[in-house]
This record gives C-alpha cells, sequence and structure tokens, in this order.
C-alpha cells in the first residue's frame, strides 16, 4: 500500500511541474504587454500636447502600452521622480522624458536604467547628456542661432546697438532654456560668458533677462520687468511662443506694438507661426515634437525586441530631429520657410 501511495505522490508532482514547465514556455511576451512611458514637464502646453498625440499614435500603431504623466509646472522635478518610480514598479521596457530639471533628475533616470529600462530624453538635454541612453532633440543651440541670425540681418547697422530684452525659461536654467538663449547671443553676435549659463553677460546690448515659465502670464510679467529697466528696448527675445504672445501683450499695454520692437521665438506651434503671419513675432524656429514621441516609441520597442540601443546624428552627441526658420520677411544668408509653409508643418 505503501508502495502505491508513494508512485501517486511522485506522479501528481510529476504533473505538477510538467504543469508549472509549461507556463515558464509560453514563449516571449506580446506587444501589449510592453509597457512604456512618456514624461512631459506639464500636461497643457501644446507643444507637449503634440508629444502625447504623437507617443499615443504610435503606441496604438505598435500594440504597446503606454502610461503617460506630466509635471504639475515646469521645473516640477518631485513628479517627474514619482513618475519614473511608477514606470519602474509597472515593469516599463522603456520612457521618453522631457525633463524639468536637467541635473535634478539624473539619479533617479540612473536608478530606471540600472532597473533595465531603455531611457530616452526629448527636447531638453540632461545635464551631463549621456546620463540617458539617447537624446532626441532639435538643436536648440541652432534654432537660438537661427533666430539671433535673423535679428542681426534684420536689424542690419542697428543691430550694434539693440536693446534686447530676454524671456527666459526658469531660475534652474535646464539645458533647453540657456541653450536657446545662447544660441540667439551667438547668432546675434554676442559673447558667451559660462557656455552652461546666462546673465552673466557684459554686452551693453542685453536689457535683463527675466523668467517667463514658458507661458503666457509669465511672459507679460517677464517683459513688465523688463520695460521698467530698459524703456528703449528694441529685441524681444522669447524661450517659447506663449511667452512671446505674454510679452507683445506688455509691450501693447505700453503702447511699443507700433512695429518698433522686433520680436523673435521659438518652437513652430500653429498659434505662433500664425503670430508670424500677423507681424506679432517676426521669426521663429519651428521644431517637430510629434516626431521626437514617435521615434522614441519606436526605438524603446525595437529595444525590448533586440535590445538594440538608439545612434546618434553623426558629429553629435544626440540625435537631431531638426529645426527650421519660419518668417515672412527672410534675410539673405538665413535659410528660411515662410508661414504658409510653417502652417503647413505646424503643431498645437
Amino acid at each position: 500500500m505503501k508502495s502505491k501511495l508513494r508512485i501517486l505522490q511522485v506522479s501528481l508532482m510529476s504533473a505538477v511541474a510538467l504543469a508549472f514547465a509549461g507556463t515558464a514556455f509560453v514563449g516571449t511576451a506580446s506587444p501589449a504587454d510592453i509597457v512604456v512611458g512618456l514624461i512631459t514637464k506639464t500636461e497643457g502646453n501644446p507643444f507637449f500636447v503634440k508629444m502625447r498625440e504623437g507617443a499615443k499614435a504610435k503606441a496604438a500603431e505598435l500594440g504597446l502600452t503606454l502610461q503617460t504623466f506630466a509635471g504639475k509646472y515646469d521645473g516640477d522635478n518631485e513628479s517627474q521622480v514619482a513618475a519614473i518610480e511608477n514606470l519602474i514598479s509597472a515593469g516599463a521596457k522603456g520612457f521618453a522624458i522631457v525633463p524639468s530639471d536637467s541635473s535634478a533628475i539624473v539619479p533617479t533616470i540612473k536608478k530606471a536604467r540600472d532597473a533595465g529600462l531603455l531611457v530616452i530624453v526629448l527636447d531638453t538635454p540632461l545635464d551631463p547628456i549621456d546620463a540617458a541612453d539617447a537624446t532626441f532633440a532639435t538643436d536648440n543651440f541652432k534654432a537660438g542661432q537661427l533666430i539671433g541670425s535673423w535679428a542681426k540681418g534684420t536689424l542690419g547697422d542697428k543691430a550694434a546697438s539693440a536693446k534686447i530684452a530676454f524671456l527666459d525659461l526658469s531660475v534652474n536654467q535646464p539645458t533647453v532654456d540657456y541653450l536657446r538663449d545662447q544660441g540667439f547671443m551667438k547668432g546675434f553676435g554676442i559673447d558667451i560668458m559660462d557656455p552652461k549659463r546666462y546673465g552673466d553677460e557684459t554686452d551693453p546690448r542685453i536689457c535683463g533677462h527675466e523668467v517667463s515659465g514658458g507661458n503666457e502670464d509669465g511672459g507679460r510679467t517677464a517683459m513688465e520687468k523688463l520695460l521698467q529697466k530698459c524703456p528703449d528696448v528694441n529685441v524681444m527675445y522669447t524661450i517659447n511662443e506663449p511667452a512671446a504672445a505674454g510679452g507683445w501683450e506688455a509691450l501693447k499695454a505700453a503702447g511699443k506694438d507700433d512695429g518698433s520692437v522686433l520680436v523673435v521665438s521659438i518652437d513652430g506651434g500653429c498659434p505662433g507661426v500664425k503670430n508670424v503671419q500677423a507681424g506679432v513675432i517676426g521669426a521663429t524656429s519651428q521644431q517637430y515634437p510629434l516626431k521626437m514621441a514617435a521615434m522614441a516609441l519606436e526605438a524603446i520597442a525595437e529595444f525590448a525586441k533586440s535590445g538594440k540601443k538608439p545612434e546618434k546624428t553623426p558629429g553629435l552627441d544626440f540625435y537631431d530631429t531638426g529645426a527650421t526658420l519660419i518668417t515672412d520677411k527672410p534675410v539673405p544668408g538665413v535659410e528660411s520657410i515662410d508661414t504658409k509653409k510653417g502652417l503647413g508643418l505646424c503643431w498645437g
């Protein structure tokens, strides 16, 4: 009897073992089991809205499970840290992020990479840039240089005595902030001091720098402050087009909406291109957020399948997704397209 019982126990154990073995060798996960993430600075900025559209469309096309997160405000590092922690816990294969703080987020990025996630930074490079697996971004320095060169060419001899107001992004000066700002300076012919900071320049043409938060209300407040310092301003550089719209309202309230102030910006959203068409903004550098996000999800899907990581643009330490100057008043030597073409490529 004991012998028969022993045989029965062995048979049952073998059956259980086979059952678990069958579960273990079901095969590789389907695309729907691949979790990917997109983390933006904020929720409502049209630039990030378009990024989410691109990511959702690509995730649907590839059959990926997409989780999206956003900070409460530009500079909200804590919310982005929490989002990364959530993605690690969810077993994500990777994520794309637009960092609110290029340096403060780096330790959490490292934690994610150590956990095996592919991390792709969009638009705003980390400091250092190689803290991520890859960066898909506009060459923000070049984007700034385009509008700086255009402004200098438009002013001609008057550029030597210009009075420039800078509407920047935030006090922590993330990479996108100083790269655009200093690209403009380079294009305009202003000497750059610390390559990773602005505000230390000695050029007398600079009226001052004020942060705008990259939004319309902040742009208006920033320009109101700069007008008090520099009532004879004749150039307004803005980190993006929402800030330009707010700065324009401040100029209008001060009676300086008569064409005496040259306004330049960066982003190329549809409202911004329409403001170029209307003469509010003289020129803007257009970038392509939908393309950035779609490419990032393709790269994460490829990584999940093959382990292959994305490559860089030759000669750069990131993949350049392009920037194009939009203006209806072209300047010789500065390549541009008009607003009609810009509206065909814009977003938001």
